[in-house]
């Protein structure tokens, strides 16, 4: 099983990414401060870092510098509430594989993940990149729906709709589960902006591709 170490010293954010990766079929472990960061990235037990930067011990770029300069190889996503440009850079030039801007979607962290986590290959078929169910059609690569031959106009925040369900094909999700992987951890939970997306959605790509499971949720149909 692939473990990932989750460096982070929020405890309502750590459990929420804790919780979604072991959902995901994924081993977490959480660390809450930067000593232990480079500790347990160090043993060479773990595939991929999740990692901070807003530590009170050690920062998360002075862990990574630190990784780096030992020649720890494992690959690194920065999760950070700096969305500053300078601060990317300063995260990338210290050796991190992607950055990430809280509040973040959980879907959107997964893929990301599982694209660090995929060894490199120049030989893959560009099909590896698309998501299908029926005449629905997702590229992840240029972020794109098609409907049969009709490219579908989708917003962000409704491709990541549409990306979703595609992952969880004929499964029910719930409101919340929606909430949580499309809007991120900090969404509030009494809204009702998924039924409005979901509406929106199926003006677009056809109203029998979304099934409503009446006191349950959503499904892709």
């Amino acid at each position: 099983m692939i473990r990932i170490l989750i460096a982070e010293d929020e405890e309502r954010i750590s459990r929420f990414i804790e919780k979604g990766l072991r959902a995901a079929g994924f081993a977490p472990t959480v660390v809450a401060d930067g000593v232990k960061a480079v500790d347990y990235a160090s043993s060479g037990d773990f595939d991929l870092l999740l990692l901070d930067v807003g530590f009170p011990r050690l920062d998360g770029f002075t862990v990574l510098s630190v990784l780096r300069q030992s020649r720890v190889g494992i690959p690194v996503i920065i999760l950070t509430a700096r969305g500053s440009a300078a601060d990317t850079v300063a995260g990338l030039e210290c050796g991190a594989d992607d950055y990430m801007v809280k509040p973040f979607r959980f879907e959107e962290l997964l893929a990301r993940i599982r694209l660090r986590l995929r060894p490199a290959d120049n030989n893959d078929p560009p099909g590896g990149n698309i998501i299908r169910h029926g005449a629905l059609e997702l590229n992840l690569r240029t972020r794109t729906v098609r409907v049969g031959d009709k490219v579908i106009d989708l917003s962000a925040r409704e491709f990541a709709l549409v990306e979703t369900f595609l992952h969880h094909p004929g499964q029910v999700l719930s409101r919340q589960q929606l909430l949580s992987h499309v809007w991120g951890y900090d969404f509030d939970g009494t809204s009702n902006v998924v039924d409005v997306y979901v509406s929106q959605l199926r003006q677009k790509i056809g109203a029998e591709r979304i099934v409503t499971t009446r006191g349950a949720g959503y499904r892709l149909g």
